[in-house]
């Protein structure tokens, strides 16, 4: 029951080229950054990630795409990222955007073991119809498209078919963590780390905290330990890595001179 690993280069040790890897974040708030670096240092190509976006220049998975580690990429937001729009429309990066909302059902939805479930979210739009470009080529021109969804009325409302999604590893980060996997995470910190951990066939979560079992409250556990296979424990230097995406405040007003 003890899933604690002592490194986080020892926990993502198994992550080979073309694994398809479920992230937890949003924007940079909520990253699992140690994790997403052991990855980068541990050097597999090909991954296919899924996240709500990916990361920015030079932070989160914005490392992993800079060194050409990506191949595909599904999210629903991609738009802090300068090297991301390069690769996409270079052809060097294939992307299927889905609605927020719909993403995270999906992982979901793959977490407990439904298939595929109906939405109206997309109906009438290129999401159901078709057509969106997953992928250029050299040229500019779509290469590959997205297919045409199942749909189906119900209530007389229209819906999408949209299909589960699992991966073959999830990367999550949490406040709080057990050695038997039960996680607790920080306000919006949660984000999609509790879906992404769901996701995942082996789920490693880098936790600020490392506690005893028994420790945590069973009524502020927001992800059972059955949804884990590993833990790594963060340095308080590791834990305290917190960028900020964009900084909207400024500084204090300039002293007034008397009149």
């Amino acid at each position: 029951m003890d899933k604690v690993i002592a490194t986080a280069a020892e926990a993502v040790a198994d992550i080979g080229d073309r694994a398809s890897l479920a992230v937890g974040g949003f924007g940079l708030c909520g990253v699992p950054e140690t994790l997403i670096r052991a990855v980068h240092e541990r050097g597999p190509g090909g991954l296919r990630l899924v996240s709500n976006n990916c990361g920015v220049d030079g932070r989160g998975l914005g490392i992993l795409l800079a060194a050409g580690r990506v191949a595909r990429v599904t999210a629903s937001y991609v738009g802090e990222n300068k090297e991301f729009a390069r690769q996409y429309l270079a052809g060097e990066l294939e992307v299927e955007l889905i609605p927020q909302g719909t993403l995270a059902e999906r992982l979901r939805a793959g977490g407990v073991g439904v298939p595929a479930f109906y939405t109206p979210a997309g109906v009438g739009t290129q999401i159901a119809d078709g057509g969106l470009p997953w992928r250029h080529d050299a040229l500019g021109e779509v290469a590959v498209a997205s297919p045409r969804r199942e749909t189906r009325r119900f209530d007389g409302r229209e819906y999408v078919l949209e299909p589960a999604i699992t991966c073959d590893f999830a990367l999550v980060h949490a406040a709080r963590g057990d050695r038997h996997g039960n996680l607790v995470f920080r306000r919006s910190a949660a984000n999609f780390n509790p879906l992404a951990a769901m996701a995942g066939r082996v789920t490693i979560a880098e936790v600020e905290e490392l506690v005893e079992p028994g420790e945590l409250d069973p009524d502020q556990v927001h992800l059972p330990g059955v949804f884990v296979q590993r833990v790594v424990a963060l340095t308080p230097e590791q834990a305290a890595d917190k960028p900020v995406e964009r900084r909207t405040v400024t500084g204090p007003a300039p002293e007034r001179t008397p009149r």
